[in-house]
């Protein structure tokens, strides 16, 4: 944990004061007692003048809903910040404030978080300091102020770019869809709807006269973001002397994949990259965040509100390294090749290793559930479905028989998997009750990082929809992994 901010994954969290979807539910401060309790590391608020312009408050500029205190927000922070990890905790803060404002809010965090606030200054850091360095410390991150444009102004622009957009395509519950997928459709439509906090650039805006961003407020920003002006080409570009946060939305980050992806990991092996969803994503659902991943994009932003797939592989991510929030990103995405080359995902590349995983049987669900929850009048007939997550050769989902009424299925089969980029293969578990006239129903799931796990016989503990661990439902299992240098046919593959 010595090395350096942008050389780990960050566990980060997108709209975090939000307790539904994006556009009608409530803003609250128990969304973001809950993340951090769930070992989130960074959270975001959106900040607005009150409606006397004297106050901050909490909103979602594009919601109905009534604010909550900023102050609230920053005491829960306080008192909930290291009770899952000691990692630091950064604050990203979309700013839509007067220059006094501004200084209220510089109040207010001092008093606050106090010593445990992290003000390196009002210059950018040459370097980021390491999460071991940064133990129980708070660190704010925004664009540095220059000037300030009426929250008048930024309201009418972002309701305008809503107008005439479509509803979410990815329901909750539904598959993660393919990482290329759909990558230049709508172009026109999406630099409209990417109306996030860095997607303004930090050059001034027209001749209007502006008011000086308050210095007491500037000197507390200790990650600088912000969008250059211009194209993919300067926001990409790396300055030796400092380092900085960039902002890209999953669009902006599925087209710029297409044509600067070694750009995108040179830029992240010392400078921040986060992702965040797309406007659309109204229900609160998520993206794919392989595609990030794989890039070396530290802080892939979730909406944590929700469910679904993608939010299952989020959690299954950060259970790594002791679900401290931080994970230290692998080799290949810090350094240069021989010939000065960066890591591809999408490249083809050789099989590292091979894991097999036996599913031997499940038990608990007849604890944990009544007994007409998944059939009125017989057991459930419970299957498996087993498969990876990862760049996309390694990408993969497969699927035991079905057993007909038994509520302790023991199904006795094995799978493998080859893998090429192991370092970010996640191991996707779930079991579902087959049912022939309606919808299958959920009976589990969860996901693991293939780098923590072990070989051996394991029993593995499944949770809800919401990621929350049941108490009683298991599966037993068996995980073995291959050498490399025995790979070739499945004949002559020595597992261990």
């Amino acid at each position: 944990m010595n090395a350096p901010l942008s050389h780990y994954y960050i566990y980060t969290g997108h709209n975090s004061y939000l307790t539904g979807n994006q556009l009608s539910s409530d803003c609250s401060d128990k969304p973001i007692i809950d993340a951090l309790k769930k070992g989130v590391r960074v959270i975001e608020l959106d900040i607005w003048p009150n409606s006397d312009k004297d106050d901050v408050h909490v909103l979602h500029g594009r919601t109905l809903t009534a604010p909550v205190e900023l102050i609230k927000c920053l005491r829960s922070i306080k008192e909930y910040a290291f009770v899952a990890s000691e990692y630091p905790v950064v604050i990203t803060l979309e700013d839509h404030l007067t220059a006094d404002l501004q200084a209220k809010v510089a109040e207010m965090v001092t008093q606050t978080f106090g010593d445990v606030l992290f003000s390196p200054g009002p210059e950018c850091l040459k370097e980021f300091p390491s999460p071991e360095s940064l133990k129980k410390r708070v660190i704010i991150s925004t664009k540095p102020p220059k000037e300030y444009l009426q929250a008048k102004e930024t309201t009418e622009k972002e309701v305008d770019s809503q107008k005439g957009k479509a509803g979410d395509e990815e329901a909750w519950g539904k598959e993660v869809p393919d990482l290329r997928e759909d990558i230049l459709k709508d172009d026109d439509d999406e630099d409209d709807e990417d109306e996030d906090e860095d997607d303004e650039d930090d050059s001034a805006h027209g001749d209007k006269p502006h008011k000086n961003a308050a210095p007491e407020y500037k000197r507390l920003i200790a990650i600088h973001a912000g969008k250059p002006k211009g194209g993919l080409d300067d926001c990409l570009k790396v300055d030796p002397d400092k380092v900085r946060r960039l902002s890209l939305s999953e669009q902006q980050l599925e087209k710029a994949v297409v044509t600067h992806a070694k750009e995108i990991v040179r830029f992240t092996q010392r400078n921040l990259l986060r992702i965040y969803p797309k406007g659309t994503r109204i229900t609160s659902s998520n993206y794919n965040p392989l595609i990030g991943w794989s890039h070396g994009a530290q802080m892939v932003a979730f909406n944590m509100q929700g469910y679904g797939r993608s939010l299952w592989l989020m959690q299954g991510m950060y259970r790594a390294n002791g679900g401290c929030g931080y994970i230290k990103k692998p080799d290949f995405l810090l350094k240069s090749g021989p010939l000065n080359d960066l890591f591809d995902p999408n490249a083809p590349l050789p099989v590292k290793t091979t894991l097999k995983v036996t599913v031997y049987m499940g038990e608990g669900w007849h604890d944990e559930f009544d007994s007409t929850h998944f059939d009125l009048y017989s057991p459930p007939d419970f299957y498996a479905r087993v498969g990876i997550a990862g760049v996309p050769a390694d990408k993969v989902m497969k699927k035991t028989k079905t057993l007909e009424d038994n509520w302790i299925p023991a199904w006795n089969e094995e799978f493998k998997f080859p893998l090429t980029v192991p370092e970010l293969a996640l191991l996707r578990i779930e079991v579902h009750e087959y049912d022939m006239s309606e919808k299958d129903d959920f009976g589990g799931q969860t996901c693991l990082p293939v780098s923590e796990l072990r070989s051996g016989i394991r029993m593995v503990p499944l949770h809800d929809r919401k990621g929350e661990k049941y108490k009683f439902v298991k599966l037993l299992m068996r995980f073995e992994f291959s050498d490399s240098s025995t790979e070739g046919s499945e004949g002559a593959t020595t597992f261990k």
